[in-house]
């Protein structure tokens, strides 16, 4: 096994057998997070002073050295059409949100983050551009959080308390979120179906665990998802099982969303179908990001190993 401190322990265990003896408000047993990612304008293209276009999109291409207008346009169409499409649906359901916003998309289009002001959603940080920190030098991340945390401040009137690098964050990440100050969490990782403590900077950090399966991603990535009611099956089964597991412990549920994918015509109507299949459902809270991070530091103190952590 590799020990170098250039990478970081992994856990094999988590909660094993004994998950914490906490409920969600209400008494109910699992808490359910639909995320909407807002990253159109933050996609790497040469028009924007970027070193390429970004390749993947409805199609997977690439145009070197040009202009790419047909991966911009398709990344304009979450913008123009989908946000609204997916927030009224939503809306709907009466369900809060949490808008995961790479900065300079929200630069970009700072009407969603005073939508997002007006209705109440929270903005959560999805970096600067829609890109991978995993590799990237220590002071250039940081430079990149500082920058971020202070547009969206500036945009939306509050800095964001949560962070989700796309694809991997670096193995410096979560310690210059917590030396940078007011992060409530991170979505780092995928490895758990609960919130958990770990020890960062001498302090105790809590990460609320995000998912790539129940995602609209999966029509784009793995082509798993092609009809909406696939997208609206996979993930109410997820959705099903969760609930009747957090009856004997409790369980979160996380369901990503991309302004561009989901807020498809032809898909839009598997989000109806999923907000639909939960709707009235006894045993759920439906909550923004942030609003499960409070709950947990609230009822769930750090893990006993962790006594003497600042």
């Amino acid at each position: 096994m590799n020990t170098s401190a250039n990478y970081l322990p992994r856990d094999l265990i988590g909660y094993g057998d004994t998950a914490p003896a906490v409920r969600w408000p209400g008494g109910a047993g699992l808490a359910v997070s639909f995320v909407l990612n807002v990253e159109e304008g933050a996609e790497f293209a040469l028009s924007a002073g970027d070193e390429c276009n970004e390749a993947r999109h409805e199609v997977n291409h690439e145009v070197v050295g040009a202009q790419d207008l047909c991966m911009e346009s398709h990344f304009e169409y979450g913008a123009r059409v989908g946000y609204r499409r997916i927030t009224r649906v939503l809306a709907d359901a009466g369900v809060p949100l949490t808008l995961n916003c790479c900065a300079r998309a929200l630069e970009a289009t700072p009407w969603i983050a005073e939508d997002a002001r007006h209705r109440g959603f929270e903005i959560s940080c999805h970096g600067w551009r829609w890109e991978s920190h995993a590799g990237m030098p220590e002071a250039e991340e940081r430079a990149r959080i500082a920058r971020s945390v202070a547009t969206i401040e500036r945009l939306y009137g509050r800095p964001p308390v949560g962070w989700h690098t796309k694809s991997s964050a670096s193995v410096n990440t979560r310690r210059l979120l917590v030396e940078h100050g007011g992060f409530l969490y991170d979505s780092d990782a995928y490895n758990d179906d609960l919130p958990y403590y770990r020890a960062v900077g001498g302090k105790p950090h809590l990460v609320v665990p995000y998912a790539f399966d129940t995602n609209d991603m999966r029509f784009f990535d793995s082509h798993a998802f092609v009809h909406g009611d696939d997208f609206a099956r996979y993930c109410g089964d997820a959705f099903d099982w969760l609930l009747a597991e957090s009856r004997e412990a409790p369980r979160m549920m996380s369901i990503g969303l991309h302004t561009r994918i989901i807020g498809r015509a032809a898909r839009i109507g598997g989000l109806k179908a999923l907000a639909d299949r939960m709707a009235g459902r006894q045993g759920v809270w439906f909550a923004t990001r942030e609003q499960i991070a409070r709950h947990w530091l609230e009822h769930v103190p750090p893990p006993a190993s962790m006594k003497g952590v600042a």
